[in-house]
């Protein structure tokens, strides 16, 4: 077995393959679906008669705010409607209260620190070393984070701020956090402090193609459990239309939704309101992002299909993976603390995938052990060609063969 293994990693070799599976990206046939965006007719003058050539709105226009009530089931005025990305109107949401949040900015605390579930994303943890906030990972659970972990974690430090998450088809594992699980979450971080601050990227919030549990509206949850000022929920179509050409959303409340209001004002003289104006006329509504979604879900789920086609045929012992109903990402964890060894192979056959260690604070993987792998935009042949090589580079370094 072990010679097939090396003749076979030769031969994979010798193709001089250079496909990359590194970053969770819509394909061009996902793009293609929002082409209509590129040249829709539209008004130059909003619902209300703003301009939309010109500067003001720093919030959104009113039409694309709407559009942001319906998708997170949060009152319009508590909605900001922003530029291409949920990250990056977290990133405003740690910047303002980095600078002005009272009764203490985070830069005049000693330490600061976040929760961060994991594996998480490498961008959260790459954001919050920006301004030198502390990463503490911990564990997740089929439905969501560990609660007692989070509790423990809490107890043993007074410098903790927040939990940053993404609550929907986690990534990279894919987990749908269960409404006890975020009510308990909601209860344990307020008991702590009534300024800790629920921080979720839901960027996968429609991103569903399989059955999938359903999840009350996160504001929902957080009004609740009395929790709305401290909550901020961000999502975005960057995903859903253009990568870089999408828009966002953010729904929060009391001094969270001051001090956002406050940082906006001074850094953004005005969004893209034809942007925001087009994909409103796009959709119109979130019925129509639902169908929209639904074609998005046809196109990306024969690829993870083809992905499981691959894992399903590795030796158990060798590990086990992730099978999320949403998002862009599969988790695939070795047994032995091998997934240094494993993404090293695979850039060896022509394969590239996200390091090792990048879903962890500080690229720091405890067990060395989860490999994060995106499918969907590679072509299908590609794809299994991919495969074909991780599957090989995980039994090679399984079996600690020596090349």
């Amino acid at each position: 077995m072990h010679q097939e293994l090396v003749t076979k990693y030769q031969k994979l070799k010798d193709k001089n393959l250079s496909i990359d599976i590194t970053r969770g990206k819509p394909d061009t046939d996902q793009l293609d679906l929002s082409n209509d965006l590129i040249d829709i007719p539209i008004s130059s003058t909003s619902e209300n008669g703003i301009d939309l050539r010109n500067y003001g709105e720093p919030f959104g226009i009113m039409e694309a705010r709407k559009l942001g009530s319906e998708l997170l089931d949060a009152p319009v005025d508590n909605i900001i409607a922003g530029e291409q990305s949920s990250l990056l109107l977290t990133y405003q949401t740690v910047l303002s209260n980095f600078l002005f949040a009272k009764p203490t900015p985070w830069k005049d605390i000693q330490n600061p620190k976040f929760i961060c579930p994991v594996p998480g994303f490498d961008r959260h943890f790459m954001m919050l070393e920006d301004f030198g906030i502390e990463a503490v990972g911990i564990p997740l659970k089929d439905d969501g984070i560990d609660l007692d972990k989070f509790q423990n974690v809490l107890n043993s430090d007074d410098s903790y701020v927040g939990i940053l998450c993404v609550p929907k088809h986690s990534n990279p594992s894919g987990e749908i956090y269960s409404d006890a699980n975020l009510e308990q979450m909601f209860k344990i971080g307020s008991n702590y402090s009534d300024k800790f601050l629920f921080l979720f990227d839901h960027a996968y919030l429609i991103h569903d193609f399989l059955p999938t549990p359903k999840q009350k509206p996160l504001w929902e949850l957080a009004t609740k459990m009395n929790a709305q000022d401290q909550t901020v929920i961000t999502t975005s179509f960057s995903k859903v239309t253009f990568g870089g050409g999408g828009i966002s959303f953010m729904a929060t409340a009391g001094h969270s939704l001051d001090l956002i209001k406050k940082v906006r004002t001074t850094m953004i003289i005005c969004p893209d309101k034809l942007n925001q104006k087009r994909h409103v006329e796009f959709f119109k509504n979130i019925e129509t992002v639902k169908l929209h979604m639904e074609k998005h879900a046809d196109l990306i789920r024969p690829k993870f299909e083809v992905a499981y086609s691959y894992l399903k045929e590795l030796p158990k012992e060798c590990g086990t993976y992730s099978r999320p109903t949403g998002g862009y990402f599969i988790t695939y964890s070795t047994s032995k603390p091998i997934a240094t060894n494993v993404v090293e192979l695979c850039k060896e056959m022509g394969v590239l995938i996200t390091p090792a260690g990048s879903t962890f604070p500080k690229n720091y993987d405890p067990n060395n052990s989860v490999i994060r792998l995106a499918p969907t935009y590679v072509s299908r042949d590609d794809l299994e060609s991919a495969m074909d090589v991780f599957t090989t580079a995980v039994q090679l370094a399984h079996l600690e063969v020596k090349i």
